[in-house]
């Protein structure tokens, strides 16, 4: 099955952090990746997200400015699941504080 990709736009990368601001259309996915590193997602919209992963298929209901956080290592393809677009914003820890 063919889907639209996931829109990325980074808004900042340097020696810290990469924020980069994720858009989905109806049904268009990011396809398969790990991160590198720990990371901050904040939801712009509402509404869920499919999540294929390697233990299979999860939903994740994303509610716009109710931020969440991810350890390096998580590997999926995210699908935007619902009839809207879908927007987040996520924030790579390229270094750890102090580091």
């Amino acid at each position: 099955m063919t889907r639209p990709q996931a829109v990325p736009t980074v808004q900042v990368d340097n020696e810290r952090v990469i924020v980069t601001e994720w858009r989905f259309a109806r049904g268009a996915e990011t396809g398969h990746h790990r991160h590198g590193y720990d990371y901050v997602v904040v939801p712009m919209t509402t509404g869920p997200l499919l999540l294929e992963t390697p233990a299979g298929q999860v939903t994740s209901e994303l509610v716009a400015g109710r931020a969440y956080y991810r350890s390096a290592g998580v590997e999926h393809n995210v699908i935007n699941g619902h009839d809207g677009e879908c927007v987040f914003v996520e924030i790579e820890f390229k270094t750890a504080p102090g580091a």
